[in-house]
């Protein structure tokens, strides 16, 4: 299960609020292990903004990845469940592609759902992570 503090993080990239570079740095910092459960953890937040067939070409071009890559030619398939998997098994060399893309995919299902379910009291994920006061309302409220 995802910290709320790096599920904080990952919600305000979503939101636009942070660089993807700040998730990638510390993603090449985690043993093989905790990468593969960071982009599972990822495929879990995609799943809940409900991505659709047309979000794949934004998603590559989001993520500034080669159509041709691995990770952007197995998404290309599909967004089910379980393609997403195949991205998060790749061989350890192709992770850091894998991240990039799942982020750029988690970035454009979510900005939809943000749009449609912004401020819902019952989903913190989709309140203004801007304001500071959200987050630590989150924070206070996960403890």
């Amino acid at each position: 299960m995802l910290r709320t503090d790096k599920a904080i993080t990952l919600n305000k990239y979503g939101q636009g609020l942070i660089d993807s570079e700040i998730l990638v740095d510390e993603f090449s910092g985690f043993e093989l292990i905790e990468k593969r459960n960071y982009l599972k953890e990822i495929i879990a937040l995609i799943l809940q903004s409900k991505p659709q067939e047309e979000d794949i070409q934004p998603a590559i071009l989001e993520s500034k990845l080669k159509q041709t890559f691995t990770p952007c030619v197995l998404l290309t398939k599909g967004v089910a469940n379980h393609h997403l998997q195949k991205i998060a098994e790749l061989p350890e060399a192709e992770l850091s592609k894998s991240l990039r893309l799942l982020l750029g995919l988690f970035k454009v299902s979510y900005q939809r759902r943000f749009q449609a379910e912004k401020n819902n009291p019952d989903k913190w994920w989709y309140w203004d992570l801007s304001d500071e006061r959200n987050v630590e309302k989150v924070l206070k409220n996960q403890s």
